[in-house]
């Protein structure tokens, strides 16, 4: 996943999962630094051509020949037809809920004379885009990617009018690449409608809304339908390996897109634009978070500031990354699942009575071969004070203990 521009590039802290398929052998979430080239794109702060599909396509008039009692021929000119009218009054509208996010982080200034940099200074490193979701009690709350504003400093706003504004942060969350921000509702105009994006077909038109380049091209506006539903695209985030679910769409969907909005022809969003796989030879395959994932990670994050997991305690690794050392003792049946390299004190794990080096195999029966498997179904299929069974081998010998899940 691409960032441009100075996204902000994906901090591994677990180990990355192998065996990706050739064309997502690097992804990338929006650290805002540098451009970087690789095969699928998160992209936050980052900056792309414009589109070609314009939505709000301009009326187009065409020549016909009527009949004349004479048999002559007059040309007449059609005008625009009301569904292209009405698909662009409703960009018009939507457009007006679709912010610029401006990551802004700290610099030192430093003169050839100084040996230490005596201030700082604030300074743009990566755009990208945002919804306004709702206003309540006097704020407005935006929800963006989360790689648009990993590692801020300040958070800008930029709306429709021209005003900015600065935002606060109200929660973030690096494996579901979503962020809620406030601002002063006053400034903001009303939030735009969510559609339930479960309803949405492979053919259905879509369009997508956001900041390509950079403010400077501001709601842009792409056409395409979409691609695929339900698809699972493998990330590194700041806090580890994780699975998106995400629609796919053939509507163009470049850096500064990040965060802004897919909607249906109702003008309803119906997922956050955060993905895309852009190599050479690859074109119109662009990801965004389904609408129904998002409102429940928005939810919980404007109650409390953060997601609350379910939590084991482990540091993971896959079998094929470690050293052939390590592997000595393992049987071949072990090959396929995830080594512990580390445990808590005080943690599920070291509660439950798991071991350093531990070859996890199963959860609940639910075979587990990377960190982002174990991840998913803890965080997908548990909560915090559930039991889970965990297989696993010690060595030679096969055993399964109970642990409690505690709070992350």
């Amino acid at each position: 996943m691409e960032n441009y521009n100075g996204n902000e590039q994906v901090r591994v802290k677990e180990e990355r999962k192998k065996g990706k398929s050739l064309w997502m052998t690097s992804l990338v979430s929006g650290t805002v630094a540098s451009m970087v080239t690789s095969s699928v794109f998160i992209f936050g702060g980052d900056f792309i051509d414009q589109e070609k599909n314009s939505v709000a396509d301009s009326a187009q008039t065409a020549s016909v020949t009527q009949k004349e009692k004479d048999g002559g021929a007059t040309p007449q000119k059609l005008s625009a037809s009301t569904d292209s009218k009405d698909r662009a009054n409703m960009v018009e509208s939507a457009s007006k809920s679709i912010v610029g996010v401006v990551n802004l982080q700290e610099t030192q200034n430093q003169t050839p004379f100084q040996q230490q940099s005596t201030e700082s200074e604030k300074v743009e490193t990566g755009t990208g885009s945002g919804v306004i979701y709702k206003k309540d009690n006097g704020k407005a709350y935006i929800i963006t990617n989360n790689h648009v504003i990993e590692g801020a400093k300040e958070v800008e706003i930029s709306l429709y009018d021209g005003q900015k504004a600065t935002a606060a942060v109200v929660g973030a969350d690096a494996l579901t690449d979503l962020a809620v921000l406030t601002i002063d509702a006053s400034k903001a105009p009303d939030g735009i409608k969510f559609g339930n994006s479960d309803s949405m077909r492979p053919g259905e038109e879509v369009l997508a809304i956001g900041n390509p380049l950079g403010l400077d091209f501001s709601r842009s506006v792409t056409q395409g339908i979409v691609s695929a539903t339900g698809r699972s695209i493998s990330v590194d985030t700041s806090d580890g390996a994780w699975t998106l679910d995400v629609i796919q769409t053939d509507a163009a969907i470049n850096p500064g897109n990040s965060g802004g909005a897919l909607i249906n022809t109702a003008g309803e969003v119906i997922g956050i634009n955060s993905l895309k796989i852009s190599e050479s030879g690859v074109e119109g395959l662009g990801f965004a978070i389904p609408s129904n994932d998002v409102i429940p990670i928005v939810t919980e994050l404007i109650e409390k500031g953060k997601i609350t997991r379910p939590y084991l305690g482990v540091s993971l690794a896959s079998i094929e990354e470690l050293p052939q050392y390590y592997l000595q003792d393992v049987p071949e049946a072990a090959k396929t699942g995830v080594m512990i390299t580390s445990i808590e004190a005080g943690s599920a794990a070291d509660k439950g009575g798991l071991k350093q080096q531990d070859i996890i195999m199963e959860l609940d029966g639910t075979k587990i071969s990377t960190a982002a498997e174990l991840r998913k179904y803890l965080y997908t299929d548990k909560k915090i004070g559930d039991k889970v069974k965990v297989k696993v081998y010690r060595g030679k010998a096969e055993k399964t203990v109970t642990i409690t899940l505690q709070k992350s």
